[in-house]
């Protein structure tokens, strides 16, 4: 593990994802103890996308952005909210140059599959019909986000291309939770590594399906055609559960002829990146605005 890394795992605190109140709770605290986000030259206003029911999003608009990214946060599917995701979604924007709207969307388990993924997609119709409003050319819309919000993302760009639904022009996927089964080499011999274990990998997708079972556009992994799908940038921690599953499904895009970037940072962790005095942590957020930014902005 990277040094800088490894000295944090001591304190980081241990997290129960079979109560999710106390999960809501301690994620809340952790986010209010980072450094206030910078917000140089940003634009920002909360507003809430009309649906059934209505989403509420912060939108994060940059000097002269030329297109916008849907940007949904990680959480394990049952925790985060738009303050918890402000520090990311407002480094995003900076780092970018583009518009992001960050998506409050529904969590589980009071609100099970298909809400979070119906939330997200009511978001992204939203952000190519208002792309005048928001003074974005509607052909530069990228969809993106952390663990589980990059399943989401995943899926709503499964779904977008399904449904002949808004443009997207990438996909940034980090982290991605798409595999229910876990069945991968990570997902069984990762079983006890920081933050994301075997254990709470497995509550957390029974909190999002329930008794349900998993479709597609639940756990992306499950597609069988992947063609037509946007360009991707996928990132991927080595001591993460997570990471075979989207490396294999880098690697599935790929041969269905989609373009793809595939970063697999050695010596970090699954959620890592919080610990942003490491210098490893400062270059995969750095490469992740660079990403957007030659997506959408340049």
């Amino acid at each position: 593990m990277n040094p800088e890394l490894e000295a944090f795992v001591p304190l980081l605190p241990a997290e129960d994802l079979s109560d999710p109140l106390a999960v809501r709770k301690n994620y809340a605290a952790l986010a209010a103890a980072r450094p206030a986000a910078d917000t140089t030259g940003l634009e920002i206003e909360d507003r809430t996308v009309p649906a059934d029911p209505g989403v509420p999003v912060r939108i994060y608009r940059p000097l002269q952005a030329r297109g916008a990214i849907v940007w949904l946060h990680g959480g394990g599917r049952v925790s985060g909210d738009l303050d918890t995701e402000h520090p990311w979604a407002a480094g995003m924007a900076r780092l970018s140059g583009a518009v992001v709207v960050s998506v409050d969307y529904r969590l589980a388990p009071e609100h099970r599959f298909p809400a979070a993924l119906d939330d997200a997609y009511a978001v992204l119709n939203w952000t190519a019909e208002h792309a005048a409003e928001l003074d974005i050319d509607p052909e530069r819309i990228a969809v993106g986000g952390h663990s589980a919000g990059a399943n989401l993302a995943t899926a709503v760009a499964l779904r977008a291309r399904d449904q002949q639904g808004p443009s997207i022009r990438f996909q940034l996927l980090n982290e991605a939770s798409l595999d229910d089964r876990q069945e991968t080499w990570s997902q069984r011999n990762f079983t006890d590594t920081p933050w994301a274990t075997r254990e709470n990998t497995a509550a957390s997708w029974r909190h999002y399906l329930g008794s349900q079972p998993a479709t597609p556009y639940a756990a992306p992994a499950r597609a069988t055609d992947l063609s037509g799908l946007p360009p991707a940038y996928i990132a991927t921690a080595e001591f993460d559960p997570n990471r075979d599953e989207a490396i294999e499904y880098a690697l599935r895009l790929l041969q269905s002829g989609v373009s793809v970037e595939l970063h697999q940072w050695p010596g970090t962790f699954h959620g890592s990146q919080a610990i942003t005095s490491a210098e490893i942590s400062q270059r995969q957020i750095a490469a992740l605005g660079a990403a957007v930014r030659r997506a959408v902005t340049d």
